[in-house]
Parts: structure tokens; C-alpha cells; sequence
């Protein structure tokens, strides 16, 4: 049976961590360490090394599901996680003060593993915000010469996070069929 990898990236705060958590089969392990910098001011921890989760899916296939520190001083484990993947999750938190930069700034930072693979986003806590602004992104995206799935997701609502990985999977094999 072949085993599957999946990447999580966006930046700090935006539920990479909640998600993988919310989809594994099994408690996932964490990295997450004491914040010491402007991290701090966001949340009391935060991820340094990576997530890690396994989903067990039908007929015995397994998916790996690894998740990146989302602060960029920790760029140098984004090549080594993306090693092998099949395709990324990009978690970005809708109530930043600039989600379309986080958008662009992280599909240039793993340009190069989107153009080999496929990306799937989720835009997380949309409900802190009057109006969604998933058209925004999507024009991001476009200008960006990318059609990709872009959903709203709940991080911590298993259901959201599935429908987001099966998006990326129907967008690595149009073929495949809904379970």
C-alpha cells in the first residue's frame, strides 16, 4: 500500500497545528515551544521543528501529514518537509492584518514545490472579518497564473480540514472518486 505526504504551511496562528490535530488518526505530535519573540503577543507557543499526523484511509493507504513552523526564521525546514510531498495545504488567517500578503509572500516561498505538485488553501477564522473576501483571494491566485481550491475552514472541525485534503487530492488526480 503506498504512503502519501501532505505539507501544511501558512503563517503563525493560522491553524496548521488545529488541523492536523483535527484529522489524525491518533494523537498528532508537536513541536511547539515557549514563543520568545513578537510570536509572544500572538500566542503563548509555538511550532519550531514541524506537525506531524498520520490519516489512515481506505483499503489500508496512509497520509502523512506534516505541518511548518510558520515563522520565517525557521525557512530552512520548509525544503526538507516539502521532500517527497504530494501537495500543500496553505492555512491563512483571514484576520491578519494583510492575508493576501501572507498569500503571496508563501506562494513564492514554495514556488518552486506548487509548480511540481498541487495546492489546496483554507482560509481560516473568516468569521472574525464583516464579508468574506474569498474572491480576493481567488484573484490573488489567478494573477498568480494558479486555479486551485480555496475554501473557508474551521481548523478544529475535522469535516472542513477533510474537505480541503480531498479537494488536493482531486486536484492531483481528477479521476480519483468522492468516497
Amino acid at each position: 500500500m503506498p504512503d502519501h505526504k501532505i505539507i501544511f504551511t501558512g503563517p503563525v496562528g493560522a491553524g496548521k497545528t488545529t488541523a492536523i490535530a483535527s484529522v489524525s488518526d491518533g494523537a498528532a505530535i508537536s513541536t511547539d515551544a515557549r514563543a520568545s519573540d513578537m510570536t509572544r503577543s500572538m500566542k503563548p507557543t509555538t511550532t519550531v521543528a514541524m506537525d506531524y499526523g498520520l490519516m489512515k484511509l481506505e483499503g489500508g493507504e496512509k497520509v502523512h501529514l506534516y505541518g511548518t513552523p510558520g515563522q520565517e526564521r525557521f525557512d530552512f525546514m520548509w525544503s526538507i518537509l516539502t521532500e517527497g510531498g504530494l501537495g500543500l495545504v496553505l492555512l491563512l488567517d483571514d484576520s491578519r492584518p494583510n492575508p493576501l500578503g501572507d498569500l503571496e509572500f508563501f506562494m513564492n516561498a514554495f514556488g518552486d514545490f506548487i509548480r511540481k505538485t498541487q495546492l489546496a488553501v483554507g482560509i481560516t477564522k473568516t468569521d472574525l472579518r464583516p464579508q468574506s473576501r474569498l474572491a480576493s483571494y481567488h484573484d490573488c491566485l489567478s494573477r498568480a497564473g494558479l486555479v486551485v481550491p480555496v475554501f473557508e475552514v474551521d481548523a478544529r472541525k475535522r469535516s472542513d480540514v477533510i474537505l480541503l485534503l480531498e479537494a488536493l487530492f482531486f486536484a492531483l488526480d481528477p479521476g480519483l472518486e468522492a468516497g
